[in-house]
């Protein structure tokens, strides 16, 4: 395993992050049983993905200077 790739993008961050999130929830007396949290982790992923390509679209719009 050689390639890198952001934090961002590691859906075993993202599942971690949900885990931990969900476990807090339910410290904090938040009902999450009714959480499927691989679902939610998906769900999560694609939201980034999307919001990740309009960035990159408007970036590019909006950009001064070419790429050279």
């Amino acid at each position: 395993m050689m390639d890198t790739k952001p934090w961002y993008l590691s859906k075993t961050i993202w599942a971690s992050i949900i885990t931990i999130c969900t476990a807090a929830g339910g410290l904090f007396g938040l009902p999450t049983g009714i959480i499927d949290n691989s679902a939610l982790t998906e769900t999560v992923l694609q939201a980034i993905t999307a919001i990740s390509g309009l960035v990159a679209i408007f970036g590019r719009v909006y950009a001064t200077e070419s790429i050279g």
